[in-house]
């Protein structure tokens, strides 16, 4: 079955930099997009960053353009999150997500267009 696995997270001053992985197993398919959503304490799931798989093309959030880079390796089936200049309002657990069967590009950042969720890694910013 469609597995994601997250890592890569912990305990990072403010101003560094931390990449993440999302490394997934059991498509049949290549997936539509491979998107990384954060959740912080009391606050709604957002989506942060997404890949395209189909067009290659990369969305960012707002608050990480700039500080976040989105990748992937194809042959490792690792999708990558490498965020630089962390902030303490970036702390939260990180998941990556993958939409099955529907797929729209401009909805990215919308958590109910996805199907399968890894268990999450914690990125906690603070002195």
């Amino acid at each position: 079955q469609v597995q994601l696995v997250e890592s890569g997270g912990g305990l990072v001053q403010p101003g560094g930099s931390l990449r993440l992985s999302c490394t997934t197993s059991g498509f049949t398919l290549d997936p539509y997009a491979i998107t990384w959503f954060r959740q912080a304490p009391g606050k709604e799931r957002e989506g942060v960053s997404c890949l395209s798989t189909s067009d290659g093309m990369t969305y960012y959030a707002d608050s990480v353009k700039g500080r976040f880079t989105i990748s992937r390796d194809k042959s490792q089936n690792t999708v990558y999150l490498q965020m630089n200049s962390l902030k303490p309002e970036d702390t939260a657990v990180y998941y990556c997500a993958t939409p099955f069967g529907v797929w729209i590009s401009e909805s990215w950042y919308m958590a109910n267009l996805y199907d399968y969720w890894g268990q999450g890694t914690q990125v906690t910013v603070s002195s």
